[in-house]
């Protein structure tokens, strides 16, 4: 037992002795802590971007299929010409159209649950938001996908309503339209304001319960009417919450490829052709090249993010 109290001592003293330097040293414990998941972060996830952004650089044998491992503009140059170029705007359409349609959807819910639910009613509105999120990612999209179809429940309805006349205008129209909801662009759009639009509200919801309450009833106080006060106060301070979720709503359409795979029409957007020029052509410095254009408008959405002071409302 006493062999046992006199080898345990020293290592008891050591641990304190390096306890104390620690404690005195908040830099170095600081660092020790940081630099495992800096380590992974460094060589995971920006190695991998680095990876990907030097494969860019190469380019495509065209007679044997190889990639020719040498720096060259080539790829982007292709990247550049009309047809890519189209679907790089088709899919930048897409996700603006789908974050500012989350935006409208999102901001009265959001401002109710903020500005007026409370208790059980609130827990409520959180359970609503986030039970989507529960459920299988693809789960949700095959069963839109039926939702959606000629023969599904939408043109069920409609027909019970004596309005699949306007259904078939809509579908009729030129860009919305096509063969049915299930193989068209309103369709693919309706899948991602259900899939990312509780993204758009908690951000919103959370930037509104930040309003001060003073601050509205000042502006009663001082002769504003309630629409004024909204435009004038409220919604000033709720733009933060706005664009923090249009980070998300934004990003993620941008990147998807399931969805279009799935739902929408045959026109390609960016996602499917990274998941096609990387598979199924074989085409792997296109495809990097393709992957760059997200990672840099990204980068510059969030530039002006962060000085809209959005990622305080994260």
């Amino acid at each position: 037992m006493s062999m046992l109290a006199t080898i345990q001592a020293p290592k008891d003293g050591f641990l304190r002795r390096v306890s104390d330097v620690l404690v005195a040293r908040r830099g170095l414990y600081l660092m020790l802590l940081l630099v495992p998941p800096l380590l992974w972060l460094g060589i995971v996830y920006l190695g991998s971007l680095f990876a990907l952004l030097a494969q860019s650089f190469f380019s495509i044998d065209e007679f044997s299929g190889t990639i020719v491992r040498e720096p060259t503009l080539k790829t982007y140059g292709e990247l550049l010409s009309p047809s890519n170029l189209d679907i790089i705007l088709r899919t930048l359409s897409v996700s603006v159209i789908v974050t500012l349609l989350a935006a409208v959807i999102a901001f009265p819910i959001a401002y109710y649950a903020a500005r007026y639910a409370s208790g059980r009613i609130k827990a409520a509105f959180y359970l609503a938001v986030m039970m989507p999120l529960w459920s299988s990612y693809l789960v949700k999209v095959y069963a839109w996908k039926l939702l959606l179809a000629k023969e599904g429940v939408i043109g069920w309805i409609m027909d019970r309503l004596g309005l699949s006349w306007l259904l078939d205008a809509w579908l009729a129209a030129p860009l919305v339209g096509g063969p049915s909801l299930s193989v068209s662009y309103t369709g693919m759009v309706l899948v991602f304001l259900y899939l990312w639009t509780p993204f758009m509200i908690l951000p919103v919801q959370a930037a509104l319960e930040r309003v001060p309450s003073s601050l509205i009833e000042a502006s009663g106080d001082l002769g504003a009417s309630p629409g004024q006060t909204f435009r004038k106060v409220v919604f000033p301070l709720a733009v933060p919450g706005l664009v923090a979720g249009a980070i998300f709503t934004f990003s993620l359409t941008l990147g998807d490829y399931i969805v279009p795979q799935i739902v929408g029409p045959s026109s390609l957007i960016l996602g499917q052709v990274v998941y096609t020029q990387q598979g199924t052509a074989g085409n792997i410095p296109l495809a990097a090249a393709f992957s760059v254009v997200p990672v840099v408008i990204m980068g510059v959405f969030l530039t002006i993010a962060k000085r809209m002071g959005a990622f305080d409302a994260l």
